[in-house]
């Protein structure tokens, strides 16, 4: 018999049943879906540096390096993104047949298999070149290898599903797409109403067990092509063929789109991305259990093998995407603000342009950061559903921001559409980043804390499943040893944040780490302070936490930042500790520790409970939010990252699609190069009070040869400048030749003048 347990455990015990909220079998399931990682280790308020900088970082085999050296850059090298948008509304048919042949959309599948057998961090690569090239080819290539058919096949299939559909798959013999979204159910796909109906049917000239089908799906990239369909449903068996069970929840299939019945719809457009996406729709489409994926045994398990596969997917594609706009930004606005100049001086001697670089430079460092260190936890085999959360919702919002101020700096560059125009297909593409995978406002408002609170937290998972367990006696038990420990751990979180926050984080753990070793005294003070501000935060509001989302959101956005700036630590490690790239660096973390100081503010300010907001703002934030953001030279330090020709622009800006075809960024970086280059020659003029390097030549100030050099510059920077027009024919059917413009408005003058 146990004191503790029967007397002061119980009645806890007791109440905490009555009290914990039910939480609905999709919700259970999206929880135990994937694992945890270092996002545990940060959730314990006293992370283990030496547990992180210990992963070997990211790397590819020889075989993917030439992939990304071979078929990756023949592929960038046939796409033409102006016409791809504008004229053809598709890929061209030679890009389609190369795809398939050079198995693209097998790039995860296994050799035995077919596929290629690509480690994520592979497939991260080649999404991330292909981004930088055409997003519409990026789209087409990534939706294969992340949530579809081909990775629930892998995970769930049995070896006959597998046999039969991955071969095909790898080799583009079958198209996948796979049906979740539909008209009814967005984010909610509880709320579904595409049902699955057990019956008895033929198929193929024979009477089997089945499911009857009918669906209405949207939004869904490559279903227009698609031959086969992962299809999300909720399965009935009102007839009891296959149990006692009527519901039996959310199921998953295969189905080919040429079966009796199956309907797809016309083209979607998504934010004028011409990647393949619409509609379709299923009436009384009949299929046996095998095309169940895992067959009979995995009905209703749909949502979560949905579920682990998206902890995974969501890891990858558009992170891959969104850190490769963002490298992408850097070395087109930093190549464009260098050469720009109005005033008579380069923009990027503006502080106000300054600010922006910063931003699009050390954003840019901090997304590819991330997604390597994320890519070299699932090369590891983790499938982290916490961080893919992060990632997913992180990389596209921080894109947003970026490819914002590089419009900003641009100007009308960005703005005249034409071929000449390399920003304005990204940034009609970002709402449909934001948008797809999980919209993000869920994501930040419910899950990213939500689910990481829960799978995260060294014990709160543990205390639940006792609270939920059946047996009682089992379940005290259980919860009497997570409790206490969970107790003495939230005391030792109290007086390390407390300690941490009063000193600074002077005395906070930290690896030998160089210049960098006080940012992981930071981390190490604000991951404690974050321990301790969930736990009170858990403590007193419980399941009523889960309605109060501005707090959740806070408190998501710390762990977040938490995450970030350790993978932005992790590759300046694994990099060698470039000192070049320190103001990147430096430029993360300041503003990262700004939002960490601003969130924890607000928590503060809007937790119900008073007197423990009172409590928590004298152990963590006695002074408040203090920490204000880079200071302006190291706003001024990692502008320059972009600014001129280095190896600290190329660490910055990796691994993009660079195809000399004399168009937009060809033309910019030959641009760059020669203005860069001159920069010496026009210094020369300028202190000379000389306007035309011929006059310069003439007075000795400068060579011929330089002042040719200057000339070339010059006509280079004038060929960006220059922005597409268009004849009117040619951009409306109105019009048949130019002359019938003014005829035509003058004919509507006359008309209005008559009226």
């Amino acid at each position: 018999m146990s004191f503790r347990r029967d007397y002061i455990t119980r009645p806890i015990f007791s109440f905490a049943r009555g009290v914990l909220p039910p939480m609905s079998d999709t919700e259970r399931e999206a929880l135990e879906a994937g694992d945890v990682w270092w996002d545990a280790d940060l959730f314990t308020g006293n992370p283990d540096w030496s547990k992180l900088l210990a992963n070997a970082p990211a790397a590819l085999t020889e075989e993917e390096k030439a992939f990304l050296n071979g078929p990756v850059d023949e592929l960038c090298a046939m796409l033409d993104d102006w016409k791809i948008n504008w004229e053809w509304r598709d890929l061209p048919p030679e890009a389609w047949d190369f795809i398939k042949r050079h198995k693209f959309f097998g790039m995860i599948i296994p050799k035995e298999f077919g596929g290629l057998g690509f480690s994520p961090y592979a497939h991260s690569e080649v999404v991330r070149k292909l981004s930088s090239r055409s997003l519409a080819a990026a789209v087409t290539v990534m939706v294969p290898n992340s949530l579809g058919p081909g990775e629930l096949l892998m995970r769930f299939g049995t070896k006959e599903q597998q046999d039969r559909w991955l071969p095909r798959l790898a080799d583009g013999r079958d198209i996948p797409c796979f049906g979740l979204t539909s008209p009814e159910a967005g984010s909610d796909a509880a709320s579904m109403i595409d049902t699955g109906i057990i019956c008895k049917g033929t198929f193929e000239g024979r009477e089997v067990i089945g499911l009857r089908l009918n669906w209405h799906k949207r939004y869904i990239t490559l279903g227009p092509v698609s031959t086969l369909l992962g299809l999300a449903f909720k399965a009935y068996d009102p007839d009891h063929l296959v149990g006692p069970e009527e519901d039996l929840g959310i199921t998953v299939a295969l189905i080919p789109t040429h079966l009796p019945g199956v309907r797809i719809g016309h083209r979607h457009l998504p934010a004028m991305q011409v990647f393949q996406n619409g509609p379709n729709w299923g009436h009384d489409v009949f299929i046996p259990l095998d095309y169940i994926i895992g067959g009979q045994e995995r009905l209703g398990q749909g949502w979560k093998m949905l579920m682990t596969a998206l902890a995974a997917g969501r890891g990858i594609s558009l992170p891959s995407l969104s850190a490769a706009g963002a490298a992408y930004a850097a070395r087109t606005t930093g190549a464009y603000a260098r050469i720009r100049e109005q005033f008579g001086i380069s923009i990027s001697k503006f502080e106000g342009i300054e600010e922006p670089l910063a931003r699009i430079a050390g954003t840019a460092y901090l997304l590819d950061a991330a997604r390597r260190l994320t890519c070299a936890a699932l090369n590891q085999g983790h499938h982290p559903a916490v961080i893919s959360g992060i990632m997913k919702l992180h990389a596209t919002e921080r894109m947003r921001i970026v490819i914002d101020d590089a419009m900003d700096i641009h100007g009308g560059k960005a703005v005249i559409d034409g071929p000449q125009n390399y920003m304005g297909s990204l940034y009609r593409a970002v709402p449909v980043g934001i948008t797809v995978e999980g919209a993000n406002i869920l994501t930040r408002n419910l899950i990213v804390f939500g689910q990481g609170a829960i799978r995260a937290h060294p014990y709160l998972l543990a205390e639940m499943n006792a609270l939920r367990d059946e047996d009682r006696t089992r379940g005290l038990e259980a919860f009497d040893k997570s409790l206490w420990s969970h107790v003495g751990h939230s005391f030792r979180t109290l007086f390390r944040a407390w300690g941490r926050s009063w000193s600074g984080g002077i005395f906070a753990p930290a690896p030998e780490a160089g210049a960098a070793t006080r940012f992981y005294r930071q981390l190490s003070r604000y991951s404690s302070a974050f321990a301790l501000a969930a736990d009170m935060a858990l403590l007193t509001l419980g399941g009523a936490l889960k309605r109060k989302e501005m707090l959740s959101a806070r408190l998501g956005d710390i762990l977040s930042e938490l995450y970030l700036l350790s993978a932005a630590l992790k590759r300046w490690e694994d990099e060698g500790r470039q000192q070049a790239d320190f103001p990147a660096l430096e430029w993360c973390m300041a503003s990262g520790f700004k939002t960490i100081e601003n969130r924890l503010a607000e928590i503060l300010g809007n937790l119900p409970n008073r007197f423990v907001a009172v409590l928590l703002k004298f152990f963590l934030q006695p002074w408040g939010a203090r920490v204000l953001g880079p200071t302006d030279r190291v706003v001024h330090q990692c502008a320059q990252l972009i600014l001129e020709p280095s190896a600290a622009r190329e660490r910055l800006t990796p691994d993009l699609s660079h195809v000399d075809d004399d168009r937009g960024v060809a033309r910019l970086e030959k641009a760059f190069r020669l203005y860069a280059a001159s920069e010496d020659i026009r210094k020369r003029l300028h202190a000379a009070r000389i306007h035309e390097w011929k006059e310069g030549v003439k007075k000795g100030v400068i060579t011929q040869a330089e002042g040719e050099k200057l000339a070339a510059a010059h006509d280079a920077v004038m060929m960006v400048i220059e922005v597409d027009d268009f004849a009117p024919e040619a951009l409306s059917p109105i019009y048949k030749k130019s002359a019938d413009v003014h005829q035509f408005f003058q004919e509507l003058g006359e008309q209005r003048a008559a009226s």
